[in-house]
């Protein structure tokens, strides 16, 4: 492989721990920042269709999180481990995805699923507290005002692991009432991005513009690399994983700027706010111009998952709560009022007729979830889904009019 031929070694995450190429403890307050920071971007680069591999596993850091022995650095790795996971899972689950949205694979790589989801928030708030409490007090010199300036940005920045953490986390959750909470905790998340990116400078920054050498080995690897597009600092090295991918990969990952970074996640938050507003609709014409509606955003792969799997939970109810067919007869009544549905009707007791509409309506339920789940694909897609579900609709209106 070409990528055999680099000048510099490239170390995995023991090998570098080994050489002291890397810190797994005493940490500077910048280094922390900068760190937690471009992990963030690869986060990002991910959710918008590259490889785990090529973004957020080109941190070392989160190959072995039990190997950092600096407490807000393993608990944030672990944080964002498990945030890939959760988001993946929903993705999955919503199958809204093209391979151009989202790439699922992990490589091999644990996703600290050895540790719960409830330990993890727990570590994060051990820190958070922790930090606090060095924040904390009116009084100051000015030679430690930059010190605090640091620690109330890593302050910020654990807090808002662990609120996206925990938000994603009640997503999973069956009751409606967990979207209200989820919303809360969203809008707690949003209120830190401003602090974050006016404390962008605090972190250390990846070497772009100075490291020419690596700037020419990067481009002699096996996957092309540019210095300029991924971040070379320590605990990251975007050739770490070259390995697992093979020699023609469909796409160029290029690492997002921090600065582009806040932008991205405040976009995303008010998105999930959207997302969690689709409880408050409660009939099927309504639902359907909630998801158009949205669906003309151009949402990110993870907003459109958490918009399908909030109206569908698992046991493929409404909310979790009504069933598709009472949706549809719902819909029927408001939209035709034919009498074989109306209360007062004497249809609505022979036994015959009863049995014609709800098997009707149950052979709507699976078009119109299609329906609903078209609409969570991209834009691009769409189209050609949208002329499949068509003839399903022709068929039905043909059953329609023999009921």
């Amino acid at each position: 492989m070409i990528g055999n031929q680099v000048n510099r070694k490239v170390l995995n995450f023991e090998q570098a721990i080994k050489e002291g190429a890397i810190k797994v403890k005493d940490l500077s307050l910048p280094e922390l920042i900068g760190i937690i920071d471009t992990s963030f971007c690869c986060l990002i680069t991910w959710l918008e269709g590259h490889s785990l591999a090529q973004t957020v596993f080109t941190c070392l850091y989160v190959h072995n999180p039990d190997l950092i022995e600096e407490p807000a650095l393993k608990a944030f790795a672990l944080g964002i481990l498990k945030v890939c996971d959760i988001a993946r899972e929903k993705v999955n689950k919503a199958a809204v995805f093209e391979e151009e949205d989202f790439q699922a694979m992990t490589y091999g790589f644990k996703m600290a699923n050895n540790v719960t989801d409830l330990r993890v928030t727990g570590m994060l708030k051990d820190v958070e507290d922790e930090l606090q409490r060095k924040v904390k007090g009116e009084q100051r010199d000015p030679e430690v005002e930059l010190e605090h300036q640091q620690f109330l940005a890593l302050f910020n920045r654990i807090k808002f692991t662990r609120l996206l953490l925990t938000a994603l986390i009640t997503f999973t959750k069956k009751e409606t009432s967990s979207v209200g909470e989820a919303q809360k905790l969203v809008v707690q998340a949003a209120d830190l991005l401003s602090a974050i990116q006016s404390s962008i400078q605090h972190g250390i920054q990846s070497q772009n513009d100075t490291t020419k050498g690596d700037e020419k080995e990067l481009l002699c690897s096996s996957f092309p690399v540019n210095a300029a597009d991924h971040p070379i600092m320590m605990g990251f090295e975007p050739l770490v994983n070259q390995r697992l991918l093979p020699p023609t990969f469909p796409r160029y990952a290029k690492i997002i700027k921090r600065e582009d970074m806040v932008a991205y996640f405040s976009k995303l938050i008010e998105r999930v706010k959207t997302v969690c507003d689709v409880i408050n609709t409660t009939n099927l014409h309504g639902i359907l111009d909630f998801f158009c509606e949205f669906s003309e955003q151009s949402p990110c792969v993870l907003s459109r998952s958490l918009l399908q799997t909030t109206f569908l939970i698992d046991n493929k109810k409404v909310f979790g709560t009504h069933l598709m067919q009472d949706m549809i007869k719902d819909a029927l009544r408001y939209f035709v009022s034919p009498p074989v549905l109306s209360y007062k009707c004497c249809l609505l007791n022979n036994h015959q007729a009863k049995d014609y509409i709800d098997s009707f309506v149950t052979h709507c339920s699976r078009p119109f979830c299609s329906l609903i789940q078209i609409h969570g694909h991209n834009r691009a897609r769409q189209r050609d889904k949208l002329g499949h579900i068509l003839e399903e609709f022709a068929t039905l209106q043909d059953e329609a009019e023999k009921v």
